[in-house]
C-alpha cells in the first residue's frame, strides 16, 4: 500500500473513530445534565418526584405537536418549536426519574389520519393553518383503568407553570376524588347561572350575563367548586370553605362559618377594608358615598386572636406600583397598590415557602389581639404570619373609605411615613378556638301552617344549639384583601386567553393545597414564577424619589397658586376686558401664565434630574457587567504569566547548578 492510499485510510479510520466518539457521547451525556438557573426550572423539583414516587399503576403521556404544520405556518407558530422542545425534554425527565412508570409517546398528528381525529377526541384545541392542516400542542395523561387527563394547550402565558400543570394532570390522574370547594361571598363570584335561552333573551335585551372570576375558573379546573347558599344555617359537603368578602352577613350566616370552623372544617377567609372590585360602575357621587366597600368578619376574628381594623391599609414605599385609579389621569405610584417581593413571605410555611410576588390593591392590616396565659392553654392558638411589608412598610388610615378615592394619590405617597417592622396582611391560624355564640342562636323560619287560625303567624323563632368551643384543633388562612384575587389583579387578557400575573392564584391555591393536605403540588406551583428583585436600582429610585419629593411638591403648590389667582382675576373682570390689549388685565394674566410656565420647566428639570441619576446607575452596573469578565480572564492570564516566569526561572537556575 503506498503512501497515499495510506494516508485516505488513516483519514476514514479517524473519521469513524471521531463519529463514533461522538456518538457515544451523545447516549452517555444525556444523563449528564447541568442547571445553573435560580430557581432549577430545568430540574424535576422534590414534589413532583414525590407524585411519581407514589404511583403504583403505569401511564402514558401522549404529547400532539403538529411540527410538520408548524413548519408552514406563521412566525407566531414556529415560534412554538422551541416551546415544544422545552416540553418534550421535561416530559423525557419524567420518564426517567418515574422507574419504568410512565411511558412518553410523541405524536405529529396529520392532516384526516387517526392521530389527528384521536387530537380532537380528547379535546385538544386547534387552530387551522391551511385549508387542510391544523396545529396542536397538548398533552394527553392515561392510566390503565381509563382515566384521561389532558392540557388541552400549551399556551405561552403558563411557561412558568409548565412542571406544575403536568404533575397535577398526573397527581389527579391517580387521584380518584376531587375535594369539594365551597364559596360564599356577597360578590358574584360564580357568575350569573343561566339557562342558554335565558342567556339568549338577556342578549337580544343588550345584556350579557356575568362571567365567573378568572379564580373560580381555575378553582373549577382541579376542585369541584359550588356556591353556597345564602340563608345557609348549617355549610355540609365542602372539604374547603371560601369566604370572600363577608359584607352585611346576617347573624344566620356568621353562625354558619363559625360552626363549620369550630367543627373542624378549613376556611379560607378575604376580608377587604376597601374593596375595589365591589365598587360601583359609573354611579353619581350620591351612590357612591351611600355604598360601602368594606367586609369584616372581626366578630369571629377576635377569637383566633386576630383583628382588622377599620379604614386602616398597608403601605410600603418600596413595593408600591404605578396604576391609574380614575379616567384619563396619567399613571402615578399608589401606596396601596403592592407587589411584595421573596422577602414579604414567610419562607418556613409551605403556603409561602416558594413565592416571589403577590399583588395587593388596598389591602388591610392583621394584628394580632393580646391572649391571657389561660386562654392560650386552652386553646393552643398558633398565629403564623404569611405575607406582609418590608421592614420599611406601615399601615396608614382615611377618614372614610370615600378619601380612597377623592385624595390625591402623590398627596398620599407624599403623607407616607415609612415604618420600622413589617405590616402584616394574611395569616395562618390553627388552635382549638372557642365560638363566637356560645349560647347558640334564634332564628326564623316558617311556622306550621294552620288551617283554623287564618291570622296565625307565619314565622316563629327556632333556637339552634351550638359547639361553645373545638375539640380539635382548627385551621383557617386570613387575608386582608379580596382585590388580589380580581381579574383587574391578579389576571391579564391575551391572544392566547386569559393570563396569570405573578403569584396570586398560588397563594389561594397553596392555602388550599396546605388545609387539604397536598404539599407535593404547593412545592411546585410557583418555581419558575420569578422576578429578580434589583435592591440597588429599588432603594436609588426611592432616594432619588423622596429628595425631589418636597421639591415637586413646593413647585406644585406654587402653579396650584398662580392658577388660583388667575382665575380668580378673570372672574372679577368685566365681560370682554380680560381680551383688551394693554388692560391690567390681561397683562396680570401674560404674567401668571410666564410665572407657571417657568414653574412648570423647573419641575420638568428636577424629573429629569432624577431620571439622570437612574440612568447613570443604570450605566455603572452595565460598565462593571461589561468588563467583568475581560477583568477575570486578564487577572487569570497575569496569575498564569507571572506563574511560568517562576518556573521558568527556576529551571533556568536549576540548569545552571548543574
Amino acid at each position: 500500500m503506498n503512501k497515499t492510499m495510506r494516508a485516505i485510510a488513516a483519514a476514514v479510520f479517524v473519521l469513524a473513530i471521531m463519529f463514533s466518539l461522538i456518538s457515544i457521547c451523545q447516549n452517555i451525556g444525556k444523563s449528564w445534565k447541568l442547571d445553573i438557573t435560580g430557581q432549577k426550572i430545568y430540574t424535576l423539583s422534590n414534589g413532583t418526584k414525590a407524585i411519581l414516587g407514589k404511583l403504583n399503576q403505569p401511564i402514558v403521556m401522549k404529547l400532539y405537536y403538529a411540527q410538520t404544520a408548524a413548519i408552514k405556518g406563521p412566525d407566531q407558530i414556529r415560534y412554538f418549536n422551541n416551546y415544544y422542545e422545552f416540553v418534550k425534554s421535561l416530559l423525557e425527565e419524567y420518564v426517567a426519574a418515574s422507574n419504568g412508570m410512565v411511558k412518553l409517546e410523541v405524536i405529529d398528528p396529520r392532516p384526516y389520519s387517526d392521530d389527528e381525529v384521536a387530537a380532537i377526541r380528547y379535546g385538544l384545541k386547534k387552530f387551522p393553518i391551511t385549508q387542510e392542516e391544523n396545529f396542536f400542542f397538548g398533552l394527553v395523561v392515561q392510566t390503565q383503568f381509563g382515566v384521561e387527563k389532558t392540557i388541552s394547550f400549551f399556551s405561552p402565558t403558563r411557561q412558568n407553570f409548565v412542571e406544575y400543570d403536568i404533575s397535577y394532570l398526573i397527581d389527579t390522574a391517580i387521584t380518584r376524588q376531587k375535594k369539594r370547594i365551597g364559596i360564599l361571598s356577597s360578590l358574584n363570584i360564580m357568575g350569573d347561572d343561566v339557562s342558554p335561552y335565558m342567556a339568549k333573551m338577556m342578549q337580544l335585551q343588550g345584556q350579557q350575563p356575568n362571567r365567573p372570576w378568572s379564580i373560580a375558573e381555575q378553582l373549577g379546573q382541579q376542585y369541584e367548586v359550588k356556591n353556597v347558599p345564602a340563608d345557609v344555617n348549617k355549610i355540609e359537603g365542602v372539604d374547603i370553605l371560601l369566604v370572600v368578602h363577608p359584607k352585611d352577613f346576617s347573624q344566620q350566616k356568621l353562625f354558619a362559618i363559625d360552626q363549620f370552623i369550630i367543627g373542624g372544617g378549613r376556611t379560607i377567609v378575604c376580608v377587604d377594608p376597601y374593596c375595589v372590585v365591589d365598587m360601583p360602575q359609573q354611579s353619581p357621587m350620591q351612590m357612591r358615598t351611600e355604598h360601602n366597600p368594606a367586609s369584616e368578619l372581626n366578630k369571629l376574628m377576635v377569637n383566633w386572636g386576630l383583628e382588622m381594623p377599620k379604614n386602616t391599609f398597608a403601605g410600603d414605599r418600596m413595593l408600591a406600583l404605578e396604576g391609574v385609579l380614575k379616567a384619563g389621569e396619567r399613571p402615578q405610584k399608589i401606596i396601596g397598590f403592592l407587589e411584595t417581593t421573596p422577602e414579604c413571605f414567610n419562607k418556613d410555611s409551605v403556603i409561602t415557602a416558594q413565592l416571589n410576588q403577590v399583588r395587593f390593591l388596598f389591602s388591610g392590616v392583621l394584628k394580632e389581639l393580646p391572649i391571657t396565659d389561660e386562654d392560650k392553654k386552652q386553646t393552643n392558638i398558633e398565629r403564623t404570619p404569611l405575607v406582609m411589608t418590608t421592614t420599611g412598610g406601615n399601615s396608614w388610615t382615611v377618614g372614610n373609605q370615600l378619601d380612597v378615592m377623592t385624595t390625591d394619590m402623590e398627596s398620599l405617597m407624599r403623607k407616607f411615613i415609612d415604618g420600622t417592622e413589617p405590616v402584616k396582611m394574611a395569616y395562618l391560624v390553627r388552635g382549638k378556638f372557642k365560638s363566637a355564640f356560645p349560647k347558640g342562636i334564634d332564628i326564623e323560619v316558617d311556622a306550621p301552617k294552620d288551617a283554623n287560625d287564618p291570622n296565625a303567624a307565619k314565622k316563629v323563632k327556632k333556637h339552634i344549639d351550638s359547639l361553645a368551643a373545638a375539640k380539635e384543633n382548627c385551621a383557617v388562612v386570613v387575608f386582608a384583601d379580596v382585590d388580589f384575587l380580581g381579574d383587574m389583579v391578579a389576571y391579564r387578557d391575551t391572544i392566547f386567553g386569559t393570563m396569570v400575573i405573578g403569584d396570586n392564584s398560588a397563594l389561594l391555591l397553596n392555602a388550599i393545597d396546605d388545609l387539604c393536605g397536598s404539599d407535593e403540588l404547593i412545592s411546585i406551583r410557583s418555581r419558575g414564577n420569578f422576578k429578580r428583585p434589583f435592591e440597588a436600582v429599588d432603594k436609588i429610585e426611592a432616594q432619588a424619589e423622596s429628595q425631589t419629593a418636597q421639591e415637586e411638591a413646593k413647585i406644585n403648590a406654587e402653579i396650584t397658586g398662580f392658577e388660583n389667582e388667575l382665575q380668580t382675576i378673570l372672574n372679577s373682570a368685566k365681560e370682554g376686558q380680560e381680551e383688551v390689549v394693554g388692560s391690567s388685565i390681561l397683562q396680570k394674566k401674560k404674567e401668571l401664565e410666564l410665572k407657571i410656565l417657568e414653574a412648570r420647566k423647573q419641575l420638568q428639570q428636577i424629573k429629569k434630574t432624577r431620571l439622570q441619576r437612574i440612568e447613570n446607575l443604570g450605566n455603572q452596573l452595565r460598565n462593571f457587567n461589561m468588563l467583568a469578565a475581560p477583568a477575570v480572564i486578564l487577572a487569570i492570564a497575569i496569575i498564569l504569566g507571572a506563574r511560568r516566569g517562576v518556573k521558568k526561572r527556576r529551571y533556568i537556575s536549576h540548569a545552571s547548578d548543574a
